[in-house]
């Protein structure tokens, strides 16, 4: 490559390359607490952050490749409190996730890795010990001399913490595949049920292991098989605590072990295709197990793959204990007291998109290592993102925030069901599920059988396990109706209870008032407004081969067409730089090229048919996002963290779950927009955004500008989006259709937004009853919501309550005629 020379650079300074830069920091640039130097790279198919852990003055950070249970190209870092990253020369890499500071030896123990108290590495043979290394606990009845090491594939060690000689207990179900071509398999072991492992704990005279995936062919596209397990060992045998995908296993004393492991509790989440599940085990009852609404759906999975080690961590300070929960895309409040006589106090803070592996506190704020690009992708391909390429080269970063950024991302809009279209038997109470933390909640509920049969609704108002009387509903079979409650009507826990054998559903629908305003620019001042016909922008390539830069082909958009303007890379110093590099040029042109048709614009809704052949409908945004011109010029889908879609349609930017997660059922708007956004994409932790006029750079450090001033670019995290406003968007299923009747529309996205409005009419001759259905869940059964009458000539306005939630609307005409539902959503 032949570098041009540079006729601006670094002569504007660092306030014109978007960057912050404390001096504290040695000068090293930040942007939205992401420093670029700081990420890591690997030569696997994935670079996730295992751990992160703060020990011996500095901060300790591992990564992991994907299924590398012998070791990697990974490594472990070393941060001091100044940034600087040093690359330890101990490093055998391996998939580890485990962490563990054993205090009798003042040793952290992190992946395959034993760091004493004045920073000395001691490294722990894959030759001794293999398997991907997944949790750490303290050991049953030795525990100041030695400790357990769990692996992903059911390999269990006890370690003596001096000598660090490893005894193997069950041996990894990697041993003896060591020569097996396919890599990126998920070899089950024959010890417990499930095939993916993730935490490990001990406490009350037993070890807690969790699973959190399957393996076969339908774990790989199903997300609502049976999968994963909790299990636990009490020194000889091994126990199936329930069949579930589970994740984290904690308890109060975190990292460190539980300092009473007799009495204090241990704590678990897990989730199946209805919600989240939490258990608690008490030393004399057991097992308890309650349940959490969803953020996001993108951790969904029978394969276990999408969940990148959710955790229950204090982030508090010495003697001020602050657990902070990470679950199913949303930062959760955790009461460190939490058994099941003292459930109160869990609380939802604010939803995130970021794919966090690990957190801490370190130096009076927070730090987050995320699983940012895979070149992988793994199983993440669909019609919509075309034939794009993954990057270059797998890498990730450190996420430096304030204590309480966890309560200002996004809206805590959440759902969970404790019955989905199941079996249930008289009288046998449901699970409960968290009720208090919201502003409103829609509880939706059908009766699936053929009798009548009452619902008896129960709250536990305290959280110690005492139940009274809420509500009672009596069902028709077949009939559905929805409870909608403010946030006077209050308790920590509901659950409820059929007076006779019956197949139900009850889902629960949680939101907030959203206080965001609707679009607004803010730090994404400079980036193109629709309106603007001609722009330069680029198409964007994390570059391979160690490089270890972002490419950008830059183009020169006018009207229906484009020219080339030139190729450019940005380095880790955030420097935009011009180089001669045709072959590089035309690679990312051809395989990043933005795919036409990935969906129809109609004339009340974006219409998307999706990989299964599955109809759904989208509002649309400013009409100027319908125009010929735009058709190949603005990127529709791409991953931006590990297996974690963004959706760019139509002015409305969306998180969308991969297909193996049920896809665009799933769905879920983050915010609208009317920016023209050529391209997108994850480097270094961050999100690079093109189409952007480099002359607002002096006000916005945010934009980056290149050495020549021919390109800018945006750079953030795809966090910031949340900043963008609120959803809005307007149109619907029918515009003037000919529908059938008993014919019920496409789905239309209705959940997750705000002020909600309603119009429908027909032209027929007579008068038309319409039903109004809803789809709370996305994989659920669909509920009626009102009957309505419209006569000829009029219209039929509905401004729907504050607080109603539902993923998906539809409508069904009783005639045939030529109807019109159009909803706007402000």
């Amino acid at each position: 490559m032949i570098y041009k020379k540079i006729s601006v650079g670094l002569l504007l300074g660092l306030a014109v390359f978007g960057c912050d830069v404390p001096e504290e920091n040695n000068g090293y640039p930040s942007i939205s607490g992401i420093y670029p130097h700081l990420a890591y790279y690997n030569e696997e198919g994935e670079c996730g952050t295992g751990a992160v852990v703060p020990w011996a003055g500095k901060l300790w950070v591992v990564t992991y490749g994907p299924h590398l249970p012998f070791g990697s190209s990974d490594k472990l870092y070393e941060i001091d409190e100044h940034l600087n990253k040093t690359e330890r020369p101990e490093s055998i890499g391996g998939t580890p996730a485990n962490r563990m500071i054993h205090d009798e030896s003042q040793q952290l123990f992190i992946g395959p890795y034993a760091i004493d108290a004045n920073g000395k590495v001691r490294t722990l043979a894959y030759e001794d010990m293999p398997g991907r290394h997944t949790g750490n606990a303290r050991h049953l009845t030795d525990p100041e001399n030695k400790l357990y090491y769990a692996t992903m594939e059911e390999g269990f060690y006890e370690v003596d913490v001096h000598t660090l000689e490893a005894r193997m207990l069950y041996e990894d179900a990697n041993v003896g595949r060591r020569k097996s071509s396919d890599t990126d398999s998920n070899p089950p072991g024959s010890l417990l049920l499930g095939a993916h492992g993730k935490g490990a704990y001990s406490g009350q005279g037993v070890m807690v292991y969790s699973n959190n995936g399957e393996s076969g062919q339908k774990a790989l596209e199903q997300f609502d098989i049976e999968a994963g397990s909790l299990s636990e060992w009490d020194g000889e045998d091994w126990k199936l605590v329930r069949r579930n995908q589970f994740v984290e296993v904690t308890g109060p004393g975190g990292i460190y072990g539980n300092s009473n492991p007799e009495t204090d509790p241990i704590w678990a989440t897990g989730w199946d295709h209805k919600s989240v599940i939490l258990g608690v085990r008490n030393p004399d009852t057991g097992w308890d197990f309650y349940r959490l609404p969803k953020a996001s759906h993108s951790y969904d999975g029978a394969h276990g793959w999408n969940t990148e080690w959710p955790r229950i961590r204090d982030i508090g300070k010495e003697g001020q204990p602050d657990y902070l929960m990470t679950m199913h895309g949303m930062f959760w409040k955790f009461p460190e007291s939490f058994t099941a006589k003292n459930s109160a106090g869990i609380r939802p803070r604010s939803s995130y998109l970021k794919v966090i592996g690990d957190y801490t506190r370190w130096n009076d704020g927070l730090v987050f290592g995320c699983d940012d690009s895979a070149q992988k992708e793994f199983l993440n391909k669909r019609s919509a993102k075309g034939n794009i390429e993954g990057p270059g080269q797998s890498n990730s970063n450190l996420w430096f925030t304030s204590l309480d950024l966890p309560d200002k991302l996004g809206p805590a809009t959440a759902n969970g069901a404790v019955w989905l279209e199941e079996e249930v038997a008289a009288d046998v109470p449901s699970e409960p599920m968290l009720f208090s933390g919201w502003d409103f909640r829609n509880i939706w509920i059908k009766n699936h059988g053929k009798l009548t049969v009452e619902f008896q609704f129960e709250v536990d108002r305290s959280g110690d396990g005492s139940w009274e009387n809420f509500e009672t509903v009596e069902l028709n079979g077949g009939e559905s109706q929805i409870l909608p409650f403010g946030k006077e009507q209050q308790g920590e826990w509901l659950r409820v209870r059929a007076d006779k054998n019956t197949i139900a559903t009850v889902h629960i629908a949680f939101t907030d008032k959203d206080e965001r305003t609707a679009y607004t620019t803010g730090i994404f001042e400079g980036i193109n407004d629709i309106e603007k016909d001609r722009f330069s922008a680029g198409l964007l390539y994390g570059l391979g081969d160690n490089r270890r830069k972002l490419g950008i082909a830059a183009l020169q958009y006018n009207s229906l067409e484009s020219n080339d303007l030139g190729y450019y890379e940005l380095d880790e110093k955030m420097n935009l730089v011009e180089v001669e590099d045709p072959e590089t040029f035309q690679f990312i042109k051809d395989k990043f090229a933005i795919p036409e048709n990935v969906f129809k614009v109609e004339e009340g809704s974006v219409l998307i048919t999706d990989d299964s052949g599955r109809r759904w409908r989208l509002p649309l945004g400013n009409d100027r996002f319908t125009g010929p011109s735009l058709s190949g010029n603005l990127r529709i889908c791409r991953e931006v963290a590990t297996e974690r879609d963004l959706f760019n349609c139509h002015g409305t930017f969306y998180e969308l779950p991969a297909e193996n997660a049920d896809g665009f059922a799933k769905i879920r708007p983050i915010s609208s927009h009317n920016l023209k956004i050529n391209d997108y994409a994850s480097y270094r932790g961050m999100l690079i955004m093109t189409g952007v006029d480099g002359s607002k750079a002096v006000d916005n450090p945010h934009i980056i500008i290149s050495n020549d001033q021919k390109l800018a670019i945006w750079a953030g995290v795809i966090d910031d989006l949340w900043n963008l406003g609120k959803p809005v968007g307007k149109g619907g299923p029918w515009v003037n259709t000919n529908v059938k009747a008993d014919t019920p529309s496409d789905p239309y996205l209705f959940g997750f937004y705000d002020r909600k409005k309603l119009k429908l009419s027909h032209k027929h001759s007579e008068a038309v009853n319409f039903r109004i259905e809803f789809e709370p869940i996305g994989h659920g059964p669909w509920m009626a919501y009102k009957e309505v009458t419209v006569k000829p000539g009029e219209t039929y306005e509905h401004d729907f309550p504050i607080g109603l939630q539902a993923r998906w609307i539809r409508f069904v005409s009783d005639k045939n005629c030529n109807a019109t539902a159009w909803l706007s959503y402000e």
